[in-house]
């Protein structure tokens, strides 16, 4: 994307072509304008227009340019916290309403992927939180437990039942969770995109947001070449956000995240490693995760970035890591390699904000951005419709703000990353 194969390699290479776009010329009208093409902003987009609302979205690069476009495509409930942790943190209310609405999200993206006749891989058969050692497994018992009790279908599996669904030996256990699967984020952002257009949105790409203006009880949009104005604003531009709402990024730290593809295996080594095609990630601090697409390419990703000395370090590290976890799969050769930004907000969790009257985002996805980004555009959309009141959503009201040594901790975890990974031995 933009020519550079390292931005979206296997995704941007397999994924359908997105709709037809051009940059926003002259001066439109809307009932709203939504700002940033992916998930969150599609999402409220297709959920606006199916109501009959007037929508423009305006994208500043291409449609699934930042974390959609990049991610390993792992269709997550939940997020990092633990479940009985977040009560703690956010109130009773909202945080059980926050589990509630999160763990029923890939249910949202699979009706609205099967709805739209949406051609992106998807799998349904679950994803496997790894456990690495002792410590490791403690940790998925527990949350095996707390999702347990509020009725997810989650199961905690053994060794041996891990070994034989992933073709490796490597972890104590692994925690089966149904309500989960994988797909091609890309292809599925661009299908999102396909609906919303046929339904209506007006889309426009190479169109960042240069200003907003107040007048009366309207807002104006402006691009360099055009601008909207509109009675609401959805921010949907999370961790890539630059312009206007710059703060939305600066209130996250980036954690750099790689992906590497295989050339596609054997049929022999398919039916031995991920035979059910679930999605896998471990529960080391610097974690890994892998899983299959449909052509049978095993994707293998951890903490990192692809440039510099980084280039070299993560893709020998991972070599070594897979004939580590799946010593049949020999030599290993890659044929895509592409990294992104994860945003981390200071409680990995995300945020709701309302930027002014009539100007609301969620954003702060902490790399959990597949299933909440739908669902949280739904539910923008729900707002504005009227349908959904600020003191139902699913997180409280809150102003950005940015952490402490947020560029000491950037540069930290990229280099601490390419350090971990040339002394890892792993297991």
């Amino acid at each position: 994307m933009l020519n550079d194969p390292r931005s979206h390699g296997l995704w941007e290479k397999t994924a359908p072509q997105p709709p037809v776009t051009a940059p926003l010329q002259g001066a439109v009208e809307a009932d709203v304008v939504i700002v940033g093409g992916g998930y969150t902003g599609i999402s409220s987009g297709l959920h606006l227009a199916e109501a009959g609302t007037k929508v423009v979205l305006l994208e500043a690069k291409e449609i699934g340019f930042g974390g959609a476009g990049r991610n390993v495509g792992l269709i997550n409930a939940g997020m990092w916290v633990m479940p009985d942790d977040l009560p703690g943190v956010l109130g009773e209310v909202y945080g059980e309403r926050l589990l509630d609405m999160l763990g029923n999200a890939p249910r949202l993206v699979m009706e609205l992927i099967d709805k739209h006749g949406i051609a992106c891989e998807l799998e349904k058969n679950g994803t496997l939180h790894c456990a690495v050692g002792a410590e490791g497994l403690k940790e998925i018992e527990d949350r095996a437990e707390q999702w347990g009790r509020r009725g997810a279908p989650v199961t905690l599996l053994d060794a041996a039942e891990t070994a034989r669904r992933i073709g490796s030996d490597a972890y104590a256990g692994a925690l089966l969770d149904m309500r989960a699967g994988t797909l091609q984020p890309l292809a599925y952002a661009r299908g999102l995109a396909h609906a919303a257009v046929k339904a209506g949105v007006s889309l426009h790409t190479a169109s960042p947001v240069t200003a907003t203006e107040r007048k009366g009880a309207k807002w104006v949009v402006k691009t360099a070449r055009g601008s909207v104005t509109a009675d609401w604003i959805i921010v949907a531009t999370d961790a890539y956000s630059t312009g206007p709402w710059e703060q939305v990024r600066t209130e996250q730290v980036h954690l750099p995240y790689f992906n590497l593809a295989t050339t596609p295996l054997s049929d022999n080594l398919r039916k031995s490693i991920l035979p059910g095609r679930e999605g896998v990630w471990d529960t080391k601090e610097i974690l890994s995760s892998f899983r299959m697409d449909q052509a049978g390419r095993l994707v293998f990703g951890s903490v990192g970035a692809l440039r510099n000395t980084g280039i070299s370090v993560h893709k020998n590290w991972a070599k070594r890591s897979l004939r580590k976890l799946f010593p049949q799969i020999g030599e290993v050769e890659f044929e895509c390699e592409w990294y992104g930004k994860i945003g981390m907000t200071d409680n990995a969790l995300p945020r709701f904000h309302k930027f002014a009257e009539n100007v609301v985002g969620f954003s702060g996805y902490n790399g959990r951005g597949i299933a909440p980004g739908t669902v949280f555009g739904r539910t923008l959309a729900q707002h504005i419709l009227g349908q959904m009141s600020e003191s139902e959503l699913p997180l409280p009201l809150t102003d950005p703000r940015e952490p402490g040594f947020r560029a000491i901790k950037e540069m930290w975890y990229e280099a601490g990353a390419q350090v971990a990974h040339f002394a890892d031995a792993r297991f």
